[in-house]
C-alpha cells in the first residue's frame, strides 16, 4: 500500500461507493477482532481503515445535504424543497 498522507484519500478508495468502502472496512476490522494479523499489517489495515472510515463519513455527510424536506400544505398539496444539514 503506497503511503500517503493522513489526510488525503488514496485514488482506490475515493473512487468507491459508500457499500463497497463500508463492506471493506466491516472486513478489515474482522481481521483485526481476529488478532491473526502481524504487526507491520496490522498498521496497514489501520491506516486503510482510518481512509476508508473519512470516505464513509464524507458520502454520509454529502447525502445528507441532499435530503429533500418534504411538506405538507393545508389544501394536502405536497411539495418537497432541498436543504442542508449540518
Amino acid at each position: 500500500m503506497a503511503k500517503s498522507k493522513p489526510s488525503e484519500i488514496a485514488g482506490d478508495i475515493a473512487s468507491l461507493s459508500f457499500e463497497d468502502a463500508l463492506r471493506e472496512l466491516e472486513s478489515i476490522v474482522g481481521k483485526l477482532e481476529a488478532g491473526n494479523v502481524d504487526l507491520e499489517k496490522s498498521i496497514e489495515f489501520y491506516e486503510r481503515g482510518t481512509q476508508l472510515k473519512s470516505h464513509c463519513e464524507a458520502k454520509l455527510n454529502a447525502a445528507k445535504s441532499r435530503v429533500d424536506k418534504i411538506t405538507l400544505s393545508a389544501d394536502g398539496s405536497v411539495s418537497a424543497e432541498e436543504i442542508e444539514i449540518s
